[in-house]
């Protein structure tokens, strides 16, 4: 017989998984949640019936009436074709609470008030959201359901994403082949949001989310289960593009998606950077989080912003190639907080340009942090790349 801690275990066991014979995955799962010693007398061979398969011990012992009725109502009721998948072995592939954490740091702008209205309506009405990288797309929807505490699972794609991957596939777990739900059909299961980053770098392999994107459930052929989205479910692509590839070259891997896909986003947002009003908040916010709150500290946040505007717009007026992103902002003031040194935090979170560049960046940071006039400037960093360029008759424009 099974004492009073065993029978509670079997009976909140069967409450979370509506059947009696459970993987050790699931069961690992359940007491690594609920920090629970490990249950080895359950997962002995006293009740082991396959490999990594085990039954609980419900005939037979003094299990509460509701449970005791509820296993006889299932194994009365239920299809066989439906207790054998469930015994071999639908497997969730996520456990406990994927609500995204509240960001100290953030700060709304742009279109977030838009999303998070879509976000917290629980309507299924998809979102298509292109902009630069580094401008926050994929923070927005994160702190939207932050702030809604909404479910949210978030797949990056790449050229390789496929059904498997998103849709779910055969795996070996515990020395048997199991099926794992992927992402998007746990999504669609718990009512969650599935946000589809960086989705222009998509094949045409993503086609197989068709009518998932039309609201309507789908059919796992491997696996002859029909699934269909509970309330709740709701998807947001992000994008550097618009799913039209990118002509400039800066986007490379980007590919032209089907305009069958795109049609099937009702609303497109087009993300640009902050306002420096904004920006100098989020980085005064990271200021403050990193312990940095000396006047100079704040100064520091102001001139950094005023040297991103004026390389944003030079890089929207053709100038140059490259553009500080609100993210690289804030990686130069958590550089600060650690090396304590401005110039050295600047220099070493723009490493990654061009020489060239990089050393106009500088420059003009240093122009900024004096305080000199840049309003005669018709294009200040361009100006100083063709200087340094003259000097040994090259032209790189």
């Amino acid at each position: 017989m099974l004492n009073n801690e065993q029978k509670k275990l079997v009976e909140n066991l069967f409450t979370k998984y509506g059947k009696t014979e459970l993987t050790r995955t699931e069961i690992n799962a359940y007491i690594d949640d609920n920090k629970l010693k490990n249950p080895s007398w359950l997962k002995s061979n006293t009740y082991k019936i396959g490999r990594g398969l085990y039954t609980l011990p419900v005939d037979g012992q003094d299990i509460a009436p509701s449970i005791k009725e509820a296993v006889q109502q299932k194994t009365e009721t239920a299809p066989v074709t439906e207790i054998v998948n469930q015994a071999a072995f639908i497997v969730s592939s996520l456990t406990g609470n994927i609500v995204p954490v509240k960001d100290s740091v953030f700060v709304p702008w742009g279109h977030f008030k838009d999303i998070k209205q879509i976000v917290s309506s629980k309507t299924f009405y998809p979102i298509f959201i292109t902009g630069l990288s580094g401008n926050g797309k994929t923070m927005n929807v994160s702190q939207a359901c932050a702030q809604t505490k909404r479910e949210c699972i978030r797949v990056n794609i790449t050229i390789e994403t496929d059904e498997d991957d998103l849709l779910g596939g055969y795996r070996l777990q515990d020395g048997q082949t199991v099926w794992q739900n992927g992402p998007v059909i746990e999504a669609m299961e718990r009512g969650a949001l599935l946000l589809l980053d960086e989705i222009d770098l998509a094949s045409n392999k993503i086609m197989c989310l068709q009518p998932i994107l039309e609201g309507n459930g789908v059919f796992l052929k491997k696996i002859n289960k029909f699934v269909k989205p509970v309330e709740g479910f709701n998807v947001i692509a992000t994008a550097n593009t618009k799913g039209q590839g990118s002509d400039d070259g800066k986007f490379i891997g980007t590919n032209i998606l089907n305009e069958a896909f795109l049609e099937r986003f009702p609303i497109t947002v087009e993300q640009s950077y902050p306002t420096n009003k904004i920006e100098t908040k989020i980085l005064n916010n990271v200021m403050t989080e990193k312990g940095l709150n000396k006047v100079s500290d704040v100064d520091f946040a102001a001139n950094l912003v005023t040297w991103a505007d004026i390389i944003r717009k030079t890089y929207y007026e053709g100038g140059v190639d490259e553009i500080i992103s609100t993210r690289r902002l804030v990686h130069i003031v958590e550089a600060f907080s650690i090396f304590k040194d401005k110039m050295k935090a600047i220099e070493l979170c723009t490493n990654r340009f061009e020489l060239d560049t990089k050393t106009s960046f500088l420059d003009l940071y240093t122009k900024v942090d004096g305080g000199e006039d840049l309003s005669t400037w018709g294009n200040p960093v361009a100006e100083e790349m063709d200087s340094n360029d003259s000097e040994d008759g090259n032209i790189n424009y």
